[in-house]
């Protein structure tokens, strides 16, 4: 399967793709093909890209939801910032994706367990942030990361939680 705007493979993607797949990806994906050159491995693995966050948000019309609830927000009551966090993520948990999104997700992940020989081959679902490091922020541990996660149902949960992390506690306030 080759790229959709939803999904991409590690090794077509590069540091000008940032704003699309983060810089975690986008320096694996560099990785890959420089290192890759030289002997080095490094493992493979796709991207789900901020357009399927976006479809996501769309498909389970949250982006209002999501923004009326952070607009109560108060950072200097840790309180309130729980119950923004729990809102919010709940709201993610709880959205279904778009039919291309699973399917392209799913088959991705079929792909990759081909690969290895495997029925379900274990894998690790990261975040990715678009702003991750920038020069005056460092956003790196805020989101959620899941790993050992086999299978199709796994992954997509793993998939929706890890969107969902972007308004951990932590995250939030940060």
């Amino acid at each position: 399967m080759s790229s959709t705007p939803y999904l991409k493979w590690l090794h077509e993607v590069e540091l000008s793709d940032i704003d699309t797949v983060g810089g975690k990806n986008a320096s694996l994906g560099e990785m890959i093909r420089n290192l890759g050159q030289l002997g080095v491995s490094v493992p493979g693995g796709f991207v789900v890209t901020v357009a399927s966050y976006e479809a996501f948000i769309a498909h389970n019309v949250l982006d209002q939801k999501i923004r009326d609830i952070v607009a109560k927000l108060d950072v200097d009551d840790v309180e309130n910032i729980r119950r923004t966090g729990l809102a919010v993520r709940t709201l993610i948990k709880n959205g279904k994706f778009p039919e291309e999104v699973w399917k392209g997700i799913l088959q991705r992940y079929d792909e990759m367990s081909q690969q290895y020989g495997q029925e379900a081959t274990d894998v690790a679902v990261r975040s990715s942030a678009t702003a991750e490091d920038l020069p005056d922020a460092s956003f790196a541990g805020q989101q959620e990361t899941f790993l050992n996660i086999r299978g199709h149902q796994d992954l997509i949960s793993a998939v929706r939680n890890c969107f969902a992390s972007l308004f951990t506690d932590r995250a939030i306030v940060y």
